[in-house]
C-alpha cells in the first residue's frame, strides 16, 4: 500500500512540475486527456435468465469509468490514469467488483536513439506469441507490464529493447516476474524490389515461492500416475520474419516454450477413489507455428493464414482463470464478424491445442460491385473439428447508397468453446442484408435483416435493426432478436431502444437492451456471457 502511495505521489508531482513549466513554454508542450464511463441498471428478467447474480438480486447498479490524462514535452511522455468500478461484472460476469485508484500511470524518455520507459507499460515481441501486454477494455483485460522498458536504436535499421516487471491485477500485480529481449531490424535492395524485417525475442517468467508451493500442495494429492515436478523458471523463444516482394506479402513466426506446470482443463485425472474426471495440473513443453501469406493488387487482395499451437498457455501462475494473468497473445483464426447474428458463435482461440488455416478473398468486380468471401477451419491435435465458417458477401454501391447482402455457414463445437459436455456442435445458416439510404446530407437510415437458421442450442433467430442518424447530433436504434423457432424456452423477443447524442468530441449514448445468454468475443479472447435485461448508459469524450 506504502509502494502504491509513493507511485501516485511521485507521478502526481511529476504533473504538476510539468504543467506549471507547460505555462511558460506552451509551443512544446501537449496535454490530452479522454473519459469513458459505463453505467448499467439491471432489471431482474428470470425469463430470458437475467436473474440469479449480485446485480440482479439487490445491488441493481453497476458502473465502470477510466479517466486518461497524458502529457508530452520535450521528449517526455507521461500518463495517469484513474480507474472506478462500483458493483462492475465486467471482470467476472457472475461476480461483482468494487475499487478505485491509479489503474494505470507511466514515464517515458527518448534520450536520441535511447528510450526509457517506467510504469504501466503496453508492448509486445513479434505477432505477441510470446508476450503481449495489452488493454482490451469490453472484457476488462489489462495485461500492462508494471516494471521497466529499455530501448536502443542500433542504427536507423536496427532496434533492441528489454523489459522486466510484474503484470498488473487490476489495482495490484501478480507476483510472478517477468523479463525479456528482443532484437528486430528491416533490411531492402537498393530497387526497393523486396525488403524483410526479421526478429528475434526471448521472455521469462519465474514463479513466486508460495505459487511453487501451493503447485507442490496441490499435485501432491494425485495419484501417482498423475505425479509431476514443479518448476521456477519457464523461458519462451520466438523468431519471425515479415517478407515483402512485390504484390506479396509473407510473415512466418515459430515460437517454442520450455516444460511449465499449468492447468489443462481437458487432461483425465485419476481420483483416489478411482474414478476419473477433467482438469488437472501438467508439465510440459509447447510451440506454436503461425504463417500468414498475402497478395495484393489493385482490385484484389489475398490472405492466407495457418496456425499449430500445442500446450501454448503462458500466464502469471497455474492458478489464474477466466482471461486473466494471460502474459502472451495466439493470433485469432475465424473471421471477425460484426453482425449480430454471425457474431453469435466465435472460435476462441485454443491454447492447449488446434490447427486452422483462413483464406480470405477481397475482390473489386466493378466500380458498383466488390466481393469478399472468407474461408476458415480450425480442428484440435487429434484431427477432431472444432469450427468450420463460410461467409461470403457482397457490396454493392449506388450512387449515394450503399447494401451489403451475405450468407454464412456455420459449424460450431459448443461442447470446446462453451465448457459444455454431450451438447451435439451447432450449426448455422445464416443470411444477412444491411442497406444504407442516404436522404439527405444530415439524415441516413440504416436498416439490417439477419436470419440464423439452426436446430441446436437456442434454435432459430431472427433479427432486425433499424437506425436514424441526424448529422452530426443524433443517432436512434431500435433493434429486436427473436426466438423464433426456440429449442430451450417459449419464443421470446429481446428488443433495444437506443438513443446516442454527438456534442464536439463528447458522445452520450442511453439504451434499454435485453441481451440473450452468448459469448463475447474481443481480438480470439472470448468469454461466455448470462443475458442481460436493463438500461445502459455511457459517456465517452476525450479534450
Amino acid at each position: 500500500m506504502k509502494l502504491k502511495l509513493y507511485s501516485i505521489i511521485i507521478v502526481s508531482q511529476l504533473f504538476i512540475t510539468q504543467m506549471a513549466v507547460a505555462q511558460e513554454q506552451t509551443e512544446t508542450s501537449y496535454l490530452s486527456g479522454s473519459l469513458q464511463a459505463n453505467g448499467n441498471f439491471f432489471i431482474r428478467d428470470s425469463a430470458i435468465g437475467a436473474a440469479n447474480t449480485p446485480q440482479y438480486d439487490r445491488q441493481l447498479f453497476g458502473a465502470e469509468t477510466w479517466l486518461s490524462l497524458k502529457y508530452q514535452r520535450a521528449g517526455y511522455d507521461m500518463g495517469l490514469r484513474f480507474d472506478m468500478f462500483n458493483n462492475s461484472n465486467l471482470l467476472n460476469p457472475q461476480g461483482s467488483f468494487t475499487g478505485q485508484g491509479i489503474g494505470r500511470w507511466y514515464v517515458r524518455k527518448k534520450m536520441d536513439d535511447f528510450n526509457i520507459g517506467v510504469g504501466y507499460l503496453y508492448d509486445q515481441i513479434g505477432s505477441g506469441i510470446i508476450f503481449r501486454a495489452y488493454e482490451e477494455r469490453p472484457l476488462l483485460i489489462d495485461n500492462a507490464l508494471y516494471g521497466v522498458n529499455l530501448s536502443y536504436h542500433l542504427n536507423s535499421d536496427w532496434k533492441i529493447k528489454a523489459f522486466t516487471g510484474r503484470q498488473k491485477q487490476q489495482f495490484d500485480a501478480y507476483n510472478g516476474i517477468i523479463k525479456g529481449a528482443n532484437i528486430e531490424g528491416f533490411a531492402s535492395d537498393s530497387a526497393g524490389t523486396w525488403s524483410c524485417a526479421p526478429g528475434f525475442g526471448v521472455v521469462n517468467r519465474t514463479l513466486d515461492d508460495e505459487t511453487v508451493q501451493k503447485v507442490v500442495s496441490t499435485i501432491g494429492t494425485y495419484t501417482l500416475p498423475d505425479s509431476i515436478g514443479a518448476k521456477y523458471n519457464t523461458y519462451l523463444f520466438s523468431l519471425y520474419n515479415k517478407l515483402t516482394v512485390g504484390n506479396f506479402t509473407w510473415y512466418i513466426e515459430g515460437a517454442y516454450k520450455t516444460n511449465e506446470v499449468f492447468f489443462d482443463p481437458f487432461a483425465e485425472k485419476i481420483n483416489r477413489n478411482g474414478s476419473i474426471s477433467l482438469g488437472k495440473l501438467v508439465n510440459r513443453a509447447g510451440h506454436v507455428f503461425y504463417t500468414t501469406l498475402g497478395y495484393a493488387q489493385s482490385g484484389l487482395g489475398i490472405t492466407l493464414e495457418a496456425k499449430r499451437t500445442e500446450n501454448f498457455t503462458f500466464r502469471t501462475n497455474p492458478f489464474v482463470t477466466l482471461n486473466r494473468g494471460i502474459i502472451h497473445f495466439l493470433p485469432p483464426m475465424a473471421r471477425q464478424n460484426t453482425y449480430r447474428l454471425t457474431a453469435r458463435y466465435n472460435a476462441a482461440t485454443q491454447e492447449i491445442g488446434e490447427q486452422a488455416l483462413q483464406l480470405d478473398v477481397k475482390a473489386a468486380l466493378s466500380d458498383k460491385w466488390q466481393l469478399d468471401a472468407n474461408l476458415s477451419g480450425i480442428n484440435d491435435l487429434k484431427n477432431n473439428l472444432l469450427y468450420r465458417e463460410l461467409n461470403i458477401n457482397a457490396l454493392r454501391k449506388f450512387e449515394q447508397d450503399l447494401m451489403t447482402i451475405g450468407v454464412q455457414f456455420q459449424t460450431y463445437n459448443q461442447s470446446i468453446y462453451e465448457v459444455k459436455p454431450n451438447v451435439p456442435n451447432v450449426q448455422t445458416i445464416t443470411p444477412y442484408i444491411e442497406y444504407n439510404y442516404h436522404i439527405n446530407d444530415e439524415k441516413t437510415l440504416r436498416m439490417e435483416a439477419q436470419y440464423m437458421h439452426t436446430k441446436q442450442d437456442y434454435g432459430s433467430w431472427l433479427f432486425l435493426l433499424g437506425e436514424y442518424s441526424i448529422a452530426p447530433k443524433w443517432v436512434l436504434t431500435v433493434s429486436d432478436m427473436y426466438n423464433v423457432l426456440p429449442k430451450k424456452t417459449s419464443a421470446l423477443h429481446y428488443p433495444t431502444l437506443a438513443a446516442a447524442y454527438t456534442q464536439g468530441a463528447t458522445r452520450f449514448s442511453l439504451a434499454y437492451v435485453k441481451q440473450v445468454e452468448g459469448v463475447v468475443c474481443t481480438g480470439g479472447i472470448c468469454r461466455l456471457e448470462p443475458a442481460f435485461s436493463g438500461i445502459r448508459f455511457n459517456v465517452n469524450t476525450t479534450f
